[in-house]
């Protein structure tokens, strides 16, 4: 696969100004995208009845030994808490502040390539809302670790929404995992860029850990994970065409705005810089030979000028 940090990349740095708000524009449609898309409670539950079914025919059971792990060692189900309710909000933007400050010519394509597949996840939660597993009957074998250990941190039961704002999330959008997917364009861009061993380290630690956790605290199935890496995946693949779609968008703008602005003539010079009998071009000097010529030219008028004429 053609990384999308390998695609042709700008000169300059985008202004920061300009960057801001249109980050803020796409997570603001991912938000509210993620809230108006929500959809009945039956067609979710069996949207994540039909994944654990699936996993459970290709032998894939890696929730449920991770999540008991979690519930039975707090010293594990702790962290993995704050984990998932925190580095997600804060180690994304912190690599993405990181790629533009360091690696300029990397940035837009990492930032094109993140939004994409941001949005690219949003149709997911659209066209396939799913419950997760800690939402699911009991019979089912999940614990919430959200909400066993909510003492511990600033969310209650409504996955890592602060206590009393629940209604801020969509707790049925879980295909596909954009923890894992964010974490990924994390990693990659780690490793890809990182001069220090221990970023490069950390590249590969940090999708691992966030597939571990998001696994163990039982707020997604490992095909959620999966789907997650592969909206990545995809949104790498449409970063070349998603940023040539934008320049010519932009050409075409800018190409209407400057023949939107009237062309003024000057007043003084002419079509073509011509100017016109007896007229001179603005800021024109004479020189001191011209000077000469001229005075001499005035001389011996006076002395061809007749007596009586003078």
């Amino acid at each position: 696969m053609s990384l999308a940090t390998a695609a042709p990349a700008s000169r300059h740095r985008p202004r920061w100004w300009a960057e801001l708000p249109l980050i803020a524009i796409v997570y603001a449609i991912y938000s509210v995208g993620r809230l108006l898309v929500r959809s009945d409670v039956s067609t979710a539950v069996d949207h994540g009845l039909r994944i654990l079914h699936l996993e459970k025919m290709l032998s894939l059971n890696a929730e449920h030994p991770l999540n008991r792990l979690m519930t039975a060692h707090p010293v594990i189900g702790i962290p993995s808490d704050f984990i998932y309710a925190s580095l997600h909000y804060v180690v994304t933007p912190a690599v993405l502040v990181w790629i533009y400050r360091r690696y300029a010519t990397a940035y837009r394509a990492a930032r094109t390539w993140l939004m994409t597949s941001t949005l690219l996840g949003l149709i997911g939660f659209a066209l396939m809302p799913t419950c997760p597993p800690r939402l699911l009957h009991a019979t089912h074998g999940f614990v919430d670790t959200m909400a066993q250990y909510s003492s511990y941190g600033w969310w209650g039961a409504e996955a890592s929404a602060p206590r009393g704002m629940g209604w801020m999330t969509n707790q049925y959008a879980a295909m596909p995992s954009l923890h894992v997917g964010w974490a990924l364009w994390c990693g990659i861009l780690l490793w890809r860029h990182g001069r220090h061993p221990l970023l490069r380290a950390a590249g590969v630690v940090y999708p691992l850990l966030t597939t571990f956790v998001v696994m163990g605290t039982a707020n997604h199935y490992f095909l959620d994970a999966v789907a997650g890496a592969a909206v990545m995946g995809v949104g790498a693949l449409l970063t070349r065409p998603v940023m040539r779609l934008a320049d010519r968008i932009r050409a075409v703008a800018g190409a209407r705005t400057a023949a939107a602005v009237p062309v003024t003539k000057s007043p003084v010079v002419s079509a073509g810089c011509k100017t016109s009998a007896g007229e001179r071009i603005p800021v024109q000097r004479t020189s001191s030979a011209d000077s000469i010529d001229v005075a001499a030219s005035a001389d011996t008028a006076d002395d061809d000028t007749p007596a009586a004429a003078r």
